[in-house]
């Protein structure tokens, strides 16, 4: 694991935030045979984590500003360093009891995505990254995959909701160019778990489209840190500003992005 101090403070804040989750993803199994549902406790949920990771890390990086998918943005006094936080990335898994949800930290510093933390508290999975220090999962060194065939590779990607049907054409486009010539294709529901996967080898690549800011900061830094390559969907250089990912090795990159353009 990377032993710095601002990786210690990020750590921290996930573990303890990751407790609360841990404790209430346990009670959501009970809610599911309510009329009402679970939605709002876990809406509550989601804030008591923010609430938590805000202010862990605001005591210990005093003036760094916060952007927050709960809170929004908070300006800090140092211009500089930006947290952006998503403290249940996968809220429709977790509604539903399946543990595949995350808490992820990123560090934007200039501009730059710096360092990024993504933890599923169901598993305790940890991914950490840091600009020159590499990527982790836990104790272990992460690597992107070696394959250099599409036709060989797994492939992850984002499905739009139902909240979001302007993507619905051009989504069912993308995926009917990717599949023809892919070994498979997984939808997991976090993207920034997804984006760690493809870190850890475990995907060989992965896009999306229609994120923000706080989905993909924390993969950004992951990829990059475990030798992959990451753009927005388009190809262009700022996924971050973009909210679009497309991720993988120098190949399978090139060559998903190619089938993405494509549909």
């Amino acid at each position: 694991m990377i032993r710095s101090a601002l990786m210690n403070v990020m750590t921290g804040a996930a573990l303890k935030a990751g407790r609360g989750l841990k404790r209430d993803f346990g009670e959501v199994e009970n809610l599911q045979v309510s009329v009402k549902g679970p939605g709002d406790f876990v809406s509550a949920a989601d804030r008591r984590a923010e609430k938590v990771l805000f202010e862990e890390l605001s005591k210990a990086r005093p003036g760094y500003g916060f952007i927050m998918e709960e809170s929004g943005a908070v300006e800090g006094s140092d211009k500089s360093h930006t947290f952006i936080i998503d403290p249940l990335d996968g809220t429709t898994n977790f509604l539903h009891g399946l543990p595949i949800f995350s808490i992820s930290i990123g560090l934007v510093r200039e501009g730059q995505v710096v360092a990024g933390l993504v933890y599923n508290p169901a598993n305790d999975d940890m991914f950490v990254a840091e600009k020159g220090q590499g990527a982790y999962l836990n104790n272990r060194r992460l690597r992107v995959a070696a394959r250099r065939e599409l036709s060989d590779a797994l492939i992850g990607c984002g499905t739009p909701h139902i909240g979001k049907a302007s993507g619905h054409a051009r989504f069912k486009q993308e995926f009917s160019a990717v599949m023809a010539n892919v070994a498979n294709i997984r939808r997991l529901g976090s993207a920034a778990l997804d984006l760690c996967y493809v870190a850890a080898g475990n995907y060989d690549g992965f896009w999306e489209r229609d994120l923000q800011q706080w989905d993909i900061a924390a993969g950004i830094i992951m990829i990059k840190e475990a030798g992959g390559y990451i753009t927005d969907a388009d190809g262009g250089p700022d996924p971050l500003a973009k909210g679009t990912v497309c991720a993988g090795n120098d190949i399978i990159h090139r060559a998903l992005l190619a089938l993405v353009k494509q549909g």
